[in-house]
């Protein structure tokens, strides 16, 4: 017998979360204050396109049934570095943003060569990075904010197009497009989901296990500089602190969007759905007057529910 099409529909794999989501902004718009208006809802575009960036990348590697719990500590040593290249060194502020776009890759590079050289998990190697590269901003910057004081450079994290759109929204609808296209229209996106669902199967069909692990754990080195740069440039500064809990933010919106732990199944548009689900949840709990505590347990009670539908999809139940 066939279920209807509306319990179909929440059992698919993004009508759940969409159902879920609809839902949350109804609720919040009712008793939220202030909640539905334009500049609430732009506030909340604008902040969930820097863990957004970040959460893509993330995809990826979950996908390939990795993990990377860096990300955050790298957004602190990018930030702090671009800073300290302008501020104390004088750098010219582009020849310090493109320094820091290539060294968020280069760092991810070498996490996913020791990964697979040395088989060592993926958490080991990034729970290493969360706390040398965290270390590694405090020291550069003798754990002070830096003042990064740039019209132009401000205008990355704050600025609106007609006054209205955050520019950090059309650059997270930017990326978003290109992973999206990277994961489901190209070789690579196709490896990335065999190596995730099997990766011994994988490997004797032909496909580079060093490689793929290596190109996913670049992605989220380069994303969470360009997020590190935006959110820089929102606050006025480099700062060591900037990214914490970051990863377990970005981890959140995309278990909750869908994308399996086990690896091999998952998608960008989940995650996005996820990361907006996130987003409209903590800004209704703001809102609302909910301390910061119990805010943290309604995301724990959110991811936990979210792997637990998950396996219920996995298995078929």
């Amino acid at each position: 017998m066939k279920r209807p099409v509306w319990n179909r529909f929440v059992m698919s794999q993004h009508g759940g979360l969409v159902a879920a989501l609809v839902l949350l902004f109804v609720v919040l718009s009712l008793v939220a204050p202030h909640f539905f208006t334009v500049r609430n809802i732009t506030n909340v575009l604008q902040q969930v396109s820097f863990m957004g960036i970040v959460a893509l990348g993330m995809t990826l590697v979950i996908l390939c049934a990795e993990i990377d719990i860096s990300v955050g500590s790298a957004m602190a040593l990018y930030s702090s570095l671009l800073a300290v290249l302008h501020f104390r060194y004088s750098w010219p502020l582009g020849a310090a943003i493109v320094l820091v776009l290539a060294l968020g890759p280069l760092i991810g590079l070498a996490a996913g060569y020791i990964r697979h050289r040395f088989n060592v998990p993926s958490f080991i190697v990034t729970l290493a990075l969360l706390s040398s590269l965290r270390g590694a901003a405090l020291w550069i910057t003798n754990a002070s904010p830096i003042a990064i004081p740039d019209v132009d450079f401000a205008f990355l994290g704050s600025g609106r197009i007609f006054g209205v759109v955050p520019f950090p929204l059309l650059i997270f609808i930017a990326l978003s497009i290109v992973f999206w296209f990277i994961s489901v229209k190209t070789v690579l996106g196709r490896s990335i989901y065999a190596v995730g669902g099997n990766p011994e199967a994988a490997r004797i069909s032909g496909i580079s296990l060093l490689r793929v692990r290596m190109v996913i754990f670049a992605g989220t080195g380069l994303l969470s500089a360009v997020s590190a740069i935006l959110l820089s440039s929102l606050i006025g500064s480099g700062n060591a602190g900037l990214g914490q809990g970051a990863e377990f933010q970005v981890i959140a919106s995309v278990i909750v969007g869908g994308t399996s732990l086990y690896g091999g199944r998952g998608s960008i548009l989940g995650t996005l759905l996820g990361v907006l689900f996130i987003g409209l949840l903590t800004n209704g709990m703001v809102l609302l007057g909910v301390n910061q505590y119990g805010q943290m347990v309604a995301h724990g009670l959110i991811i936990l529910l979210a792997v637990l539908f998950s396996e219920g999809l996995r298995r078929g139940t």
